[in-house]
Order: C-alpha cells, then sequence, then structure tokens
C-alpha cells in the first residue's frame, strides 16, 4: 500500500516539501518580472531616441536651409512639402498617412497655401474637403529637401558607420512598434 503523504497531493515532493505546482505558481510573477525590469529601460530609451531623432532632423533640416539663406519656410514645412511630394492630398490624409507629425497640421498648411508653397482646391466630389498639392515654389523646397537625403544616403554608411543591414533592422523593428501602438489604440489594450 502506498504512504499516505504521496498519496495526499499528487504534486508533492517526498519528506514535507512545497507541492511542485504551488512553486511553479510562485515563481512565474518573479520571472515575469525579470523580463518587465529588463525591457523597461530599453523600451523607454527607445521612445526618447525617436523623439530626439524627429527634433535632429528637423535641426538637420533647418540647418540646410539657413546655408541656402532661405528664411521663408520653417523645417516642419520643408519636411510637410517633402512629404506630399507629387501627390494630391487632404489635411485627414496627410495625418493618417503618417505624413505629417505635428498637432497644428491646420495652420502650416494654411501658411504653405499663403506664402504659395501650396495650391489648394475644394473637392468636386465632396465641397468641405479641401485638397492640396505643391506649387513649383514648393516643389522647389521638396527638391532641397530631397538633395540633403541624397547626400546623408551617400555618406551615412561611411561617416555615420550605419550599414544597410542595421537599417533593415531597424525599419523592422520600428514597424513593429508602430504596429503594437496602433493596436493599443484600436483594440484599446
Amino acid at each position: 500500500m502506498r504512504n499516505r503523504a504521496s498519496s495526499t497531493n499528487k504534486y508533492s515532493n517526498h519528506k514535507g516539501r512545497q507541492p511542485m505546482k504551488t512553486l511553479a505558481k510562485v515563481a512565474e510573477p518573479a520571472e515575469r518580472q525579470a523580463r518587465f525590469d529588463h525591457i523597461q529601460p530599453l523600451y523607454l530609451e527607445s521612445l526618447t531616441l525617436v523623439e530626439r531623432l524627429h527634433r535632429r532632423l528637423l535641426d538637420v533640416i533647418k540647418d540646410e536651409f539657413d546655408r541656402r539663406g532661405r528664411a521663408d519656410i520653417n523645417a516642419v514645412q520643408a519636411l510637410l512639402l517633402f512629404n506630399i511630394g507629387d501627390k494630391e492630398l487632404t489635411a485627414g490624409e496627410l495625418r493618417s498617412r503618417g505624413y505629417y507629425l505635428g498637432s497644428n497640421v491646420s495652420y502650416n498648411l494654411k501658411k504653405l497655401v499663403e506664402m504659395g508653397f501650396l495650391d489648394h482646391q475644394r473637392s468636386r466630389v465632396d465641397r468641405r474637403s479641401v485638397r492640396i498639392k505643391l506649387t513649383q515654389k514648393g516643389a522647389d523646397v521638396r527638391q532641397i529637401v530631397v538633395g540633403l537625403y541624397e547626400k546623408h544616403v551617400r555618406t551615412v554608411e561611411q561617416v555615420g558607420g550605419i550599414q544597410a543591414h542595421e537599417f533593415a533592422e531597424l525599419n523592422k523593428a520600428l514597424q513593429r512598434l508602430e504596429r503594437f501602438w496602433t493596436d493599443q489604440i484600436l483594440y484599446r489594450l
């Protein structure tokens, strides 16, 4: 006949030790917390870097326009013109496609129209909707940004020390992070 102690709990170890099932439950939260403690500083650093990189990009664009003696447009507006490119869009499409990274898109669009960088027309289909596109003056600004980026492409490996495969990995990780944040919003996770 079997020993009474071993028959009372099928998860028991020998000699009065804690049941294994209970130990597993205690260990799991500690292991999960250790994983969170490990990723938290990396996640927070990434958030800081993404924000800082966007501001630094604006500084680089501003510097390029300053070198050319162009004080008629700011870096945010120049980047907006670059992102519009040869497309004809609405302000809503600019935001939804991720072409604009600011809260004051309407203000900047209005200023760009007033300064002659953008042309705007009411949609024939929906009179409430305004479609925008670059004027020649706007296309000239866009070309300055294109030239700046082309210069970066020619020097980023040698001067910046960043290889193509590193950009591929970075882009993959940033796309996954974007998808994660989108899911947080869509599914209220």
